[in-house]
């Protein structure tokens, strides 16, 4: 007798019992409800007849987590944030919080206070991590080493194993050398790293020890964690480093050397720099800079850094002059030009149309260098208007972040108040959060005018948005009147839907806010 195989069985299936004969059935059965039937029988005998598995061995219990646990009310929010980041998404936002986007500062809040993620929601804290990588630094933090745990039974996590773990407390020198010759990269890097902050010489001498035997990509990652601690004693194996066969390595020995303004190679660079900038004392028609950009690219200039080759429609002596004069510290233009500091630099005129790439050279000087006289020189006055062809070149937004914080956020509310919001959109970015209250008020102003004047009101969306995530929460109440009517009808000139637009928007601003103090108070212990 002839026994129907569960390959038969699927192939009857897919290709249809009108195509191919189904198994018999009850009498006066439906062919589709035999195969059904069959198929349930076959799977039931399949199942029956199954040899039992080796036990695999019992994965590690999770590592102690000795961090206080959430308060109950902050574990229900979060459980509530990671649910809403899974709804479906809708066309139109209404005046409705936008918990997604709350999510990265609830994290934050609660990493800065100290919690650990509880247990049951890891397995969505790393969902939500691996959909949006923004969350991942944050998520790793708030898991601790019971997500990294977790993540080596689940393929789909594994990018939280390529993230850089803390160094285990307490970890000695031979400790450490084991996990240099024998971790994967991510433990080298946090053993560097650590090492790095608590004794740079140390950490420095760690990874001349393998230098010569690392791939290049994984050279560059060690390279970088130089930042942290850089100081003239790094300079020997930085200069040893300009030669290595990497672009990109000696790229960044080159940079992290122009950080040091002792260094040979920022003197080498000053050398030139002086050389093809001057001021002109033979004009009587007052004080002028004169340029001389470099005719070639030499041999020294590139193993200083220098690239050979300019983008597309930029010419090589323009190219190779704004990277010298980016590389020479700015402590060396005063006294070179004549002039008492940056603004006395910044001020003097530029002779035959250089003032560009100099101005520019300097704002990627400043900016590299972290020299807030600088960067406030070439920023300016907030209420003055931008020169001519200004925005192609200079960029405030990151000249703002050599400021110290609270005059940032001046700078920036001034800049609003005097040429509104089109142009801040960045600036606005990189300052402290929660906004300071001139700042904040800047914005708020800003958008009731546009409200009122009859803006484009999804222009302005971006805006709106950040606020909601970096007013100030105690604010909320004072924001209550913008939701109600202006004190004008809507324009004839308004787009249609615009005034409803503007209502929804500032209803969840308010919102927004409120329910981020409701948020803040439930981390409190």
């Amino acid at each position: 007798m002839h026994t129907t195989t569960w390959d038969e069985l699927l192939s009857t299936a897919l290709l249809g019992t009108d195509r191919r004969a189904a198994p018999a059935g009850r009498p006066g059965q439906a062919p589709a409800l035999a195969l059904l039937d069959e198929a349930a029988l076959h799977a039931v005998r399949r199942r029956a007849g199954a040899l039992p598995a080796a036990a695999r061995a019992r994965p590690e219990p999770a590592p102690e987590d000795p961090r206080p646990c959430l308060p109950e009310a902050a574990r229900r929010r979060l459980a509530l944030l990671l649910a809403d980041r899974a709804g479906p998404a809708t066309g139109r936002r209404g005046s409705a919080p936008d918990l997604v986007e709350l999510l990265p500062q609830w994290l934050a809040a609660a990493n800065l206070r100290g919690y650990r993620a509880p247990d049951a929601l890891l397995p969505e804290l790393l969902d939500a991590a691996r959909a949006r990588s923004d969350l991942r630094q944050e998520v790793l933090r708030l898991g601790g080493e019971r997500a990294r745990w977790l993540a080596r039974l689940n393929p789909q996590w594994k990018f939280a194993l390529r993230a850089r773990p803390a160094e285990p407390a307490g970890s000695g020198p031979a400790d450490r050398q084991r996990v240099w010759r024998e971790g994967l990269f991510a433990e080298r890097s946090a053993v560097l790293a650590t090492l790095r902050r608590q004794n740079p010489d140390a950490a420095r001498e760690l990874l001349a020890g393998t230098w010569a035997s690392e791939r290049a990509e994984d050279r560059l990652m060690f390279l970088d964690s130089f930042h942290d601690g850089l100081r003239p004693a790094d300079e020997p194996f930085l200069e040893a480093a300009l030669a290595d066969r990497s672009r990109n390595v000696r790229a960044l020995a080159a940079r992290l050397l122009t950080l040091l303004p002792e260094s040979a190679l920022a003197a080498r660079m000053a050398r030139r720099a002086r050389a093809c900038v001057s001021r002109d004392r033979l004009r009587g028609a007052g004080p002028l800079i004169v340029v001389e950009a470099p005719h070639e690219c030499d041999a020294a200039m590139q193993r200083d850094g220098v690239v050979v080759n300019p983008p597309s429609g930029r010419g090589e002596r323009s190219w190779w002059l704004g990277q010298i004069v980016e590389a020479a510290p700015l402590s060396v233009w005063p006294a070179h030009l004549g002039v008492s500091g940056a603004a006395g630099a910044v001020a003097l005129p530029v002779a035959d149309g250089w003032r560009q790439e100099l101005h520019a050279a300097w704002c990627r000087a400043a900016v590299q260098q972290r020299d807030t006289e600088w960067s406030r020189a070439l920023l300016g006055p907030a209420t003055a208007p931008p020169g001519p062809g200004e925005s192609s070149w200079r960029d405030p937004a990151k000249l703002l972040t050599a400021l110290p914080r609270g005059e940032r956020a001046e700078w920036v509310a001034q800049f609003i108040a005097t040429h509104g919001l089109p142009d801040a959109f960045r600036m606005i970015g990189v300052c402290e959060v929660p906004w300071a209250g001139p700042l904040g008020r800047a914005v708020i102003d800003a958008l009731d005018i546009a409200r009122e004047s009859g803006g484009y009101p999804w222009s302005f969306s971006g805006v709106m948005g950040l606020a909601e995530r970096c007013l100030d929460p105690d604010q909320a109440d004072r924001l209550q009147a913008l939701v109600g009517a202006p004190d004008q009808p809507e324009h004839t000139g308004s787009s249609p839907g615009a005034f409803d637009y503007w209502t929804e928007a500032f209803q969840r601003l308010v919102d927004t806010l409120r329910l981020r103090a409701v948020m803040r108070a439930e981390l409190e212990p």
